[in-house]
């Protein structure tokens, strides 16, 4: 019998056992319940341990929102392997940095992914292989359905603790390339129960897990909503039609979003006519007009906005918006929040800061980074490298990114200037580059580039935005650029960021 702290896995067990007939996933009109996900997630555990998958390995997932998705996570809680997954929007080149950087014992993907993972030499040396999800594979890659065919009665034991790494989520790219938060199960328990408790979720509830798994906000909502025995309907991408449908067919009550996407949903709805009264609560990022739009629509609903990090687990201060218009709410139930000054000291309430957070929805720290970790976790806190002020009654304004860790929020999407104008600066026209984010009404930022040509060079602007979007995620691209002479500098000789913004920001 394997010995267990409390688990992901374990919670998808009790599940099983205790809700065998309710639905556990809704997908393209398929249902399976919470036994079925138990079952399936035995069997593939099975598979996994039979192709050499062992506690601590790293299994990576490439593909868009899909059953097996879940059944993976669940498979790798039992095995206490670590589930890594990859944000397929990316380049080739950013996919192929990812797995190396974990160096998985195993690869599942969706077999539009084929020539990236041929050509990624990290998921050639995977010792497990290459599993595709749909077809018949050519050699060397595999059918995921022989791995998902274990079986259970040969798995073995295998001692899995809260405390084990259990997720690794690729953010930041503050110094041009990303670094993998490893969250534990213990981090992951801990989100769902605190977002559980603010919603009251239930066995009745039914999410809308629309936004991408390898994202902390999807794979947080989806995960929570088992945890407490409900539903997810589960999109491979965000489509507004085919939500507004899913949210009347099936009484979905919650979801997680980033502009535009509730502003597509209740446009669809109001074209299609579909009824959106079951849902009760929204959290995300959005425009208050769309925001009180939206809860005109639902009157029975919030929206909730809140502030949170991969290596927070999700979130850390939460609330309906309409208690503090413009706040990112108040510190959540599993966490201690600060606002400190360059030495660490709390500031005076109401003056601007950067945010630390402690407790147990913090991460364990960066895959094979812990120089990075460690400079990151100062006496016991998370510095977030984002800015934020407290007013009187606790409610959290954010106020941006430090100057060091500057950060671009483009439709729900991280940009970091860092590894956008890595990319611009390869480009032989280029001498320099800096790369800003502009407020937008769509997409909240978009991405504005100022460069400097080198001396007789020539490139225009959609060539220079081509040339990115080859090279990095096409949503990290440059929606605009300038041409300037020179850029300014401070007294030290450093580009005068602050300048440029000041002189490119607008609108």
């Amino acid at each position: 019998m394997a010995v267990h702290d409390l688990t992901w896995f374990d919670l998808v067990a009790r599940n099983g056992q205790l809700r065998p007939e309710a639905s556990a996933v809704i997908f393209e009109g398929h249902r399976i319940s919470h036994g079925e996900a138990l079952a399936r997630a035995l069997a593939l555990a099975a598979g996994l341990a039979s192709a050499g998958v062992r506690k601590g390995d790293r299994v990576a997932l490439v593909s868009a929102n899909r059953p097996e998705m879940l059944d993976v996570a669940a498979a790798c809680g039992r095995l206490g392997a670590i589930l890594v997954p990859v944000n397929w929007r990316l380049s080739a080149e950013e996919i192929a940095y990812t797995l190396a950087d974990v160096s998985p014992a195993l690869v599942i993907a969706e077999p539009e992914h084929d020539a990236t993972l041929r050509a990624a030499p990290a998921a050639r040396a995977a010792a497990a292989g290459i599993y595709l999800l749909d077809g018949e594979p050519a050699p060397p890659f595999r059918r995921f359905a022989d791995l998902a065919a274990g079986s259970p009665a040969g798995l073995p034991d295998s001692e899995v603790r809260s405390a084990d790494p259990f997720v690794i989520i690729h953010t930041a790219a503050v110094g041009g390339t990303p670094r993998g938060a490893v969250l534990s199960h213990a981090n992951i328990l801990a989100h769902n129960l605190q977002l559980a408790a603010s919603w009251q979720l239930g066995p009745q509830d039914v999410a809308l897990a629309a936004l991408p798994l390898f994202h902390i906000a999807g794979l947080g909502l989806a995960m929570a909503v088992q945890q407490a025995g409900g539903s997810s309907v589960l999109m491979r991408r965000f489509e507004p039609k085919a939500a507004a449908d899913a949210i009347a067919a099936h009484g979905v009550t919650c979801l997680c979003e980033f502009a535009p996407m509730l502003s597509g949903l209740l446009d669809a709805a109001a074209a299609g006519g579909q009824d959106l009264g079951s849902l009760t609560a929204v959290w995300g990022l959005d425009a208050p007009e769309t925001i009180a739009r939206f809860e005109e629509t639902c009157p029975a609903a919030r929206f909730w906005a809140g502030y949170g990090q991969s290596e927070t687990s999700g979130y850390v201060s939460f609330a309906p918006h309409r208690d503090r218009p413009g706040s990112a709410g108040r510190p959540s139930a599993l966490a201690l929040l600060e606002v400190v000054d360059e030495d660490g000291r709390a500031v005076a309430m109401g003056d601007t800061g950067e945010i630390v957070v402690r407790g147990p929805l913090v991460f364990s720290g960066y895959w094979n980074r812990p120089e990075e970790a460690d400079n990151t976790v100062r006496a016991g806190r998370h510095h977030t490298g984002d800015m934020g002020r407290l007013d009187p009654d606790g409610y959290l304004f954010y106020a941006g990114r430090s100057p060091a860790k500057e950060l671009i929020k483009s439709g729900g999407e991280n940009v970091y200037p860092a590894e956008v104008e890595r990319a611009l600066r390869e480009h032989p026209a280029i001498d320099a580059a800096v790369v800003i984010g502009v407020p937008d009404p769509h997409w909240g930022e978009i991405v504005k580039a100022v460069c400097v040509r080198g001396h007789g060079a020539e490139v225009s602007a959609a060539d220079l935005i081509g040339f990115v979007g080859a090279r990095i995620a096409r949503f990290k691209r440059p929606k605009e650029v300038v041409f300037v002479e020179s850029l300014p500098v401070t007294a030290a000789g450093l580009i005068d960021r602050a300048r440029v913004k000041a002189e490119h920001g607008a609108a």
